[in-house]
């Protein structure tokens, strides 16, 4: 008995240490895909003034650095992004546009990198008759952590690249 289970390891071995591997790779990959998605909801969110939804993106602890300054916690980011931007619909029809994403996992813990432009729109007297405008640049760098099963920024820091572009100023 002893012999057949040691030769039934020494032959299953390898296949099981190369399932683990697959699955590790799998849940990787996985991990990555829901980490885009809190990404993208990221402007989703924000753009269409979801901003319940937008500050639950962020970790219990989770801290917002931009422009406007710093904070943490999802209520708190939720009130400072409501005092902000509003809380009404978006009647200037303003967007981001997010890309270049680059996503790093290690277990429960990751970071990422992305691009981010925001698109407003000019000349027109109305949203059916303006042109875009990109407004501004700029790219993110996150630290994210697994909260409860899912996804959360832990850190999200917005640098701006390309300061604001306002093309109805005289130069």
């Amino acid at each position: 008995m002893t012999r057949t289970l040691f030769l039934w390891a020494v032959i299953s071995l390898p296949a099981l240490c190369q399932d683990a591997g697959l699955a590790a790779r799998i849940r990787t990959i996985e991990d990555r895909e829901e980490i885009q998605r809190v990404l993208l909801n990221y402007g989703r969110f924000l753009d269409s003034r979801q901003l319940a939804n937008y500050a639950n993106l962020f970790a219990k602890d989770g801290e917002w650095v931009g422009g406007f300054g710093v904070v943490k916690g999802p209520k708190a980011i939720q009130e400072f992004m409501e005092k902000n931007i509003g809380t009404g619909a978006n009647a200037t029809h303003t967007y981001h546009l997010l890309s270049n994403f680059m996503i790093e996992v290690t277990g429960d813990t990751a970071t990422a990198w992305s691009r981010w432009a925001f698109v407003t729109p000019s000349g027109g007297t109305g949203p059916t008759d303006a042109k875009p405008n990109l407004a501004q640049g700029g790219h993110y760098e996150d630290k994210l952590v697994r909260e409860d099963g899912k996804w959360k920024f832990k850190q999200r820091i917005a640098f701006t690249d390309i300061p604001f572009n306002d093309p109805t100023s005289k130069k």
